[in-house]
């Protein structure tokens, strides 16, 4: 009897459940497939529609227009700042370029060169006389550099081979790779001239490398008064050059500017309120606070994306019995938050630079206008998206999408071939031809050909001292602007326009192109139609909670029709 009670407990266990729990069931599936489409659609509705949909206000929209604006208020005012600070590096490179290169004219650097003993020491003693006497000959407020009671001094340190013997009319030479250097300082309350010195300076002419003079004036950039900022002292590095390393008879000459911005030790100025440096300091925090925001309902946003990926793909799985491809699973990944998350994170850091610059905290104007003009570039594109909704201006944005990927491949595919013919213009023409110099010359000089410009030049320019280098660079330059122009640029421009063609196709038929739009196509809910203002939990226990009630309520009526 136990056993026939123990195997009457195991059928009456394994038993079909009975239909109208099936029904039941069914219903509850049913209520949340119906749950996860409305919710996805919703995900995917422009901000109008979502306050339509929800009466939830546009939050994140109103908060990228203040941003925007803000933003490129911020940059101006920056770029203001940043150029006052380039214009006098310029200018000042430029002021010691005429004040210490003897018989120096504008724009003639590149062909600025000695080729006489007797001129390397002229200029060397110009370069001498002009810094001992520079307070009296410089119309700036340059002065000498000074570590506690002295002043630092002018260097002169000469290059040369220890050691070489070196014939020419003979054809032979001796020579000891090993390099020396040899330097005598001046100071500039005492300017002797360089004859005082030749007792124990001279120049090795025939295994000399280079000349260095050195020395550092200081300088303060006093135009940022007129702007209401604080002026910067500025430290230059002066170092002039004499470069003889290809011991051809021709020294170059070379000036150069290291520059280093320190804070003013004491300052006070007169007529003038610091005011405006707390208010910028403020805006900078306001543009930091508003960025953060920012940051993170758009993280929130893509955190909400991802959970409705993965919900999605639970149910293709379990549901349909197929895996859901990248394409799709990518739909629910917003490009577009992470753009703005990026400029933020750019806009937030530039900030903080910004805000350091401003107490002389730092210096580094070059690294801040690099996070501050990337992050306020991310912010203008993302307008686009907010264009997108409106459905002339989204066939734009769907055409770069779906060509993206073709694009790549074809970059890459062009990139190789473009690469050959760098390698092999820089080798074969770069000593006959000044655009081929240099691996970054070929590139760019052949960039400038694939547009058209510049054409004529570069087949003029070509020097004739070989006639079978004369006739390769014909062959070579014809080859690239017809392969490039006339065939790789219009394979280009086929595919965005055979994109094009399709998503405007598309967007003409109205057809759903993928599974997920497939799926969201069933709902057919309007945004103002109420079935989206959900409570603060989510739409699954919601109708969770339905469910329980509805089947308790069944429940309980079986068990009174069974009484």
């Amino acid at each position: 009897m136990e056993d026939r009670s123990d195997l009457y407990d195991v059928y009456t266990t394994n038993a079909p459940p009975p239909l109208e729990d099936l029904q039941h069931q069914c219903l509850e599936d049913q209520d949340n497939v119906e749950c996860l489409r409305r919710k996805i659609k919703y995900y995917f509705m422009n901000p109008c529609e979502k306050y339509h949909a929800r009466g939830r206000k546009p939050w994140k929209l109103i908060l990228q227009i203040i941003k925007i604006a803000i933003i490129t208020i911020q940059l101006v005012s920056f770029g203001l700042s940043n150029q006052m600070v380039v214009t006098f590096k310029e200018e000042n490179l430029m002021a010691f370029k005429h004040l210490f290169l003897k018989d120096y004219a504008d724009g003639g650097m590149d062909s600025y060169a000695v080729y006489r003993q007797v001129d390397v020491y002229d200029h060397i003693d110009y370069i001498i006389k002009q810094y001992g006497h520079l307070p009296n000959i410089t119309v700036g407020n340059h002065a000498y550099e000074k570590k506690g009671d002295f002043y630092t001094p002018l260097s002169v340190c000469q290059e040369f081979y220890r050691n070489g013997t070196i014939y020419p009319g003979n054809d032979t030479f001796e020579i000891d790779a090993h390099v020396e250097t040899e330097c005598f300082e001046v100071y500039p309350m005492y300017n002797p001239s360089l004859q005082e010195t030749l007792s124990h300076f001279e120049l090795h002419f025939k295994r000399m490398l280079s000349v260095k003079v050195t020395f550092v004036l200081k300088a303060i950039n006093l135009q940022t008064v007129r702007h209401r900022e604080l002026p910067d002292c500025y430290d230059f590095t002066v170092i002039i050059t004499f470069n003889n390393q290809v011991h051809s008879g021709r020294i170059k000459v070379d000036l150069e500017n290291d520059v280093d911005i320190n804070e003013c030790r004491d300052w006070k100025v007169a007529g003038a309120s610091a005011r405006n440096i707390y208010l910028t300091v403020l805006f900078d925090c306001l543009i930091i606070i508003t960025c953060i925001t920012s940051f993170a309902l758009c993280t929130r946003s893509v955190i909400n994306g991802i959970q409705l990926q993965f919900a999605y793909t639970l149910y293709s799985q379990n549901r349909c019995g197929q895996k859901v491809p990248w394409s799709d699973r990518l739909e629910f990944v917003n490009g577009w938050y992470i753009l703005i998350i990026a400029s933020d994170t750019l806009t937030i850091v530039g900030s903080i630079l910004k805000l350091e610059i401003q107490s002389k905290v730092l210096t580094n104007y070059d690294l801040c206008s690099i996070f501050l003009g990337i992050g306020t570039m991310f912010v203008w594109t993302g307008v686009i998206r907010y264009m997108g909704y409106f459905r002339k201006y989204n066939i734009l944005i769907l055409t770069l999408r779906a060509a993206f990927p073709n694009v790549i491949r074809f970059i890459c595919c062009a990139g190789i071939i473009y690469l050959s013919y760098c390698f092999c213009g820089w080798v074969v023409l770069g000593p006959y031809h000044e655009k081929f110099r240099t691996l970054n010359t070929v590139s760019e000089c052949l960039f400038s050909l694939i547009n058209g410009d510049d054409m004529y030049p570069t087949f003029k320019n070509m020097k004739q001292k070989s006639s079978l280098v004369w006739v390769f660079s014909r062959v070579y330059l014809y080859s690239f602007v017809s392969l490039f122009i006339y065939m790789i640029l219009s394979l280009f421009i086929t595919i965005i326009t055979d994109t094009y063609d399709t998503i405007k196709q598309q967007q003409l038929s109205g057809n759903p192109t993928s599974e997920l739009q497939k799926f969201m196509s069933v709902c057919q809910d309007l945004p103002n139609s109420g079935m989206y203002r959900l409570e603060e939990n989510s739409c699954f226990l919601n109708c969770c909670v339905t469910r329980c009630r509805k089947h308790q309520e069944t429940h309980q009526e079986r068990l009174t029709s069974e009484a």
